[in-house]
């Protein structure tokens, strides 16, 4: 009787030490999926782009140079130019850029519409192909700079400063805060979302028929649904993207500045985007709101 009571008071203790480990892995589990994706790049912003509502974030106030990013601002500038997107423009040799970035396939001499050398900026970022936009708008790439400047102001972007309209400079910097408010402002303009989110684009320079591809690897991905983005890079500003995507059927900003190589800034989004889909499969799971941070 004795050894029968001790095999069941053992079995009840391995019980219950069981349970218990089992409710300790539950809440580890839930700890890990409420303090956010395990991201790489050095500051993030997710953000609900139709309330504003935070979703995570990660030293999203940092201000730091942010390559061709750039360009969505530089495309908003064009457009509100309303400069005719059909006039062919020749590219000469103001358009080189002195220093790092300074390839281009556009030669001095091609000419290109405007509207195309908007979509090689935007999908391809071209560099030349900004900087001709900006030499060619009224008052020359100076005038350019400054209603960029002051477009920045207007949208309330405070941390924000452009020197360049390609994002070659490293003078060029922002927040993930700001650049979330760029992104609902250029969401709007169905060019700019038309443009970004191209695949492929080829223009007529010269005799040569030149094909660019998107540099954001996740546009044309069936299981992405992205309605504006743009990526770049410099040494200074690191990898980076900015989108507005739809994930649980709501539109959403990603901004990742300063990712650690080449495919951290898509291997991110998808992390953000794998977290986001857990959380609201808890959500309608546990019948309560999605975790905000």
């Amino acid at each position: 009787m004795r050894q029968g009571r001790t095999a069941k008071v053992f079995f009840a203790s391995a019980l219950l030490v069981f349970m218990v480990g089992l409710g300790l892995r539950a809440n580890a589990a839930d700890k890990a999926s409420t303090k956010g994706p395990e991201v790489r790049s050095a500051a993030v912003l997710v953000a609900d782009a139709a309330n504003g509502e935070v979703i995570f974030e990660r030293d999203a106030g940092r201000v730091a140079p942010i390559a061709s990013i750039t360009k969505l601002m530089t495309a908003l500038v064009v457009l509100d130019g309303q400069q005719p997107l059909d006039e062919k423009i020749e590219i000469t040799s103001d358009d080189r850029w002195k220093g790092k970035g300074a390839h281009s396939r556009l030669l001095v001499g091609a000419k290109l519409t405007r509207g195309d050398l908007l979509r090689l900026a935007l999908m391809a970022s071209e560099n030349r192909a900004a900087l001709v936009l900006a030499r060619n708008y009224p008052g020359g790439r100076a005038a350019f700079v400054r209603t960029m400047n002051t477009k920045a102001k207007a949208l309330g972007m405070t941390k924000t400063r452009f020197d360049d309209p390609s994002g070659l400079s490293s003078l060029n910097v922002s927040n993930a805060r700001d650049l979330s408010r760029l992104l609902n402002v250029t969401s709007r303009d169905t060019r700019i979302r038309e443009f970004s989110t191209l695949q492929s684009h080829e223009v007529r320079a010269g005799r040569s028929v030149l094909g660019y591809r998107n540099t954001n690897l996740l546009v044309g991905k069936p299981d992405w649904d992205i309605l504006v983005q743009k990526t770049g890079f410099t040494n200074d500003a690191g990898e980076c993207l900015v989108m507005q995507a739809m994930i649980g059927e709501r539109p959403v900003n990603l901004v990742l500045l300063n990712s650690f190589g080449k495919l951290t800034r898509t291997a991110d989004a998808r992390r953000i985007r794998k977290w986001m889909e857990a959380q609201l499969t808890q959500t309608v799971a546990g019948g309560g709101e999605l975790a905000k941070k």
